[in-house]
C-alpha cells in the first residue's frame, strides 16, 4: 500500500509540473513540459530523456527559438561516454531542427566532486521520508549538480517540507562549499488571511 501510494504521489507529480509555472527560457528535460507545448519541443524532450547515461548528476534543459534548440545545463565528464556531444548529436537529428548551440556546461574531472556527488545523494535519497517518495524513479526529480565543491539542486518536489529536509541534508554533507536551491515547489505553502 506505501509502494502504491508513493508511486501515485510520483506521478501526480510529475503530471502537475506543467502548473508550477514553468521558466519557458529552461525547459528540463525531466519535467513534463506545458499543455501548449509544441511537437518539437515534446520530441526534444523525449530525444534527451532516452539518453542512456542521463541521470541524477546531470542537468539537461533546452531552450526553443522556431526551429533552432539551444541546450543548457552541466553535465560530469564521465569517460568514456560524452554526454554533451551526445545531447547535440540526438537533438540535431531530430525532424524540423535546423540549427543546434551547445551551451551545456563540462563539470571539472574531479576526484573529491564524485566523493561530494555519492554523498549528496546517499544524503539526500537515503533519507526515509525523502527517498521513498522521489527516489523509486528510474530517473528522480531531483537533480545533484557538483562544481568544484559547489552543490545545486534542479528537480522538483511536492512541497516546501520536502524542499527544506532536501537543502539541509545537502548542506550537511562535508566539503561542500555552498548549497544553491533551484528546486521548483509544486504546491507552495498558502499565505494566511489576514482579518
Amino acid at each position: 500500500m506505501r509502494k502504491f501510494l508513493g508511486l501515485a504521489t510520483i506521478m501526480l507529480l510529475a503530471m502537475s509540473v506543467a502548473l508550477a509555472g514553468q521558466n519557458p527560457q529552461h525547459n528540463d528535460a525531466f519535467e513534463n513540459g506545458p499543455e501548449n507545448e509544441s511537437e518539437l519541443a515534446k520530441k526534444i524532450r523525449h530525444e534527451l530523456l532516452m539518453l542512456p547515461y542521463y541521470s541524477v548528476f546531470t542537468d539537461l534543459a533546452f531552450q526553443v527559438n522556431g526551429t533552432e534548440v539551444t541546450l543548457v545545463g552541466a553535465c560530469p565528464p564521465d569517460p568514456p561516454w560524452n554526454i554533451k556531444s551526445d545531447a547535440e548529436n540526438v537533438v540535431k537529428r531530430i525532424p524540423g531542427v535546423t540549427k543546434v548551440t551547445n551551451n551545456i556546461k563540462l563539470l571539472p574531472l574531479s576526484n573529491m566532486d564524485w566523493q561530494i556527488r555519492r554523498a549528496t545523494a546517499r544524503a539526500i535519497y537515503g533519507d526515509p521520508s525523502i527517498g521513498m517518495r522521489y527516489g523509486y524513479q528510474a530517473l528522480p526529480s531531483i537533480h545533484i549538480i557538483v562544481d568544484n565543491g559547489h552543490v545545486t539542486l534542479e528537480g522538483v518536489v511536492d512541497n516546501q517540507m520536502d524542499d527544506t529536509i532536501i537543502r539541509m541534508r545537502a548542506n550537511q554533507v562535508p566539503n561542500v562549499f555552498s548549497v544553491t536551491d533551484n528546486l521548483v515547489i509544486l504546491n507552495p505553502p498558502k499565505k494566511k488571511k489576514e482579518k
